[in-house]
């Protein structure tokens, strides 16, 4: 019960899920955070936690960089590549169809 209680008390304090410790990005998991907002995060894998600064606003479901991404770098989710990057991003900024896109195609 008591571990119950904390998972729900974390993560009612959680801005962001990182799935893996490989992960480059992380999921908002709130309506969305604004620009220059400290996000607190929960990285699942090992029940750790961490912060980042969001660069600009990021709504609910997508993705914001974790660290500086160049060109050409791949997308970690999951522990899983998901996509390249297009263009630039840097850590804190929106990651989605703007600038990441799959390599299937």
């Amino acid at each position: 019960m008591i571990f119950f209680l904390y998972r729900i008390q974390k993560m009612a304090s959680t801005d962001i899920i990182i799935h893996d410790k490989k992960d480059n990005v992380g999921v908002v998991v709130i309506e969305k955070v604004a620009p220059n907002q400290t996000c607190n995060c929960w990285i699942m894998e090992g029940d750790e936690s961490a912060t980042v600064e969001a660069k600009n606003e990021v709504p609910l479901g997508h993705k914001l960089a974790l660290v500086d991404l160049n060109e050409g770098d791949t997308i970690i989710k999951y522990g899983h590549d998901i996509g390249k990057v297009v263009k630039a991003v840097k850590k804190g900024e929106h990651v989605h169809v703007h600038n990441v896109k799959t390599k299937k195609w």
